[in-house]
């Protein structure tokens, strides 16, 4: 799915249903941190009229999504705590700053690239989640399948403004993506390998 070279195990699914209440804090905070993310790329690109309007348009989605979690968190009773190790994002990080790097492949096109992973793994995953729905609530699956189609849509606004960081340079963006993508993979592997915990991107 978009540019995944890697599938989550199938089992991550049952545990996921299994731990519903564990997904959505967790999800909480993926959201808040996606806001965080544009809002944090904004303010290091505060003269690029491009990027502030479409992260600004990102960042106010991810508020609220995450404002959506949180309601979802409240029906159950559940409270929002403090966010979990985010392995993932920071081990794909790491990985995407030992990456040599060229004068087109700056620091804000891997980083505008990482988003762009992170994009497309929450949305195979939430694909994921649908695909293997146990649960009765409806409300809830409506979310998701919403959340689907839009992080899909968030991905194609990261790797369009890396293309454009880039110069204009497909080549290299897909160049560059493939092997973050792989980076990527083998992150999945390790955590699915140790395993696997009930969030988004365990």
């Amino acid at each position: 799915m978009l540019c995944l070279n890697v599938p989550t195990d199938p089992a991550w699914a049952t545990l996921a249903m299994a731990s519903i209440e564990r997904v959505l804090v967790d999800h909480a905070h993926c959201e808040l941190k996606a806001a965080s993310n544009a809002m944090s790329l904004i303010a290091r690109h505060p003269d690029d009229a491009v990027i502030v309007k479409a992260l600004t348009s990102i960042a106010k989605e991810e508020l609220d999504h995450f404002e959506q979690v949180v309601n979802f968190l409240s029906q159950r009773g559940l409270a929002l705590g403090s966010p979990e190790v985010d392995t993932y994002a920071a081990e794909l990080r790491k990985s995407a700053g030992r990456l040599p790097r060229d004068s087109e492949c700056s620091a804000l096109v891997d980083r505008l690239l990482v988003a762009a992973v992170i994009e497309a793994r929450s949305c195979e995953r939430f694909k994921l989640l649908l695909d293997n729905w146990t649960l009765s609530d409806v409300e809830l699956f409506a979310f998701y399948e919403e959340l689907f189609a839009c992080e899909a849509r968030h991905y194609r606004v990261f790797c369009d403004l890396a293309l454009r960081a880039a110069g204009g340079d497909g080549s290299k963006v897909e160049s560059r993506l493939f092997v973050l993508a792989a980076c990527e993979g083998q992150i999945v592997t390790n955590l699915a390998n140790n395993g696997g915990r009930a969030t988004v991107h365990g």
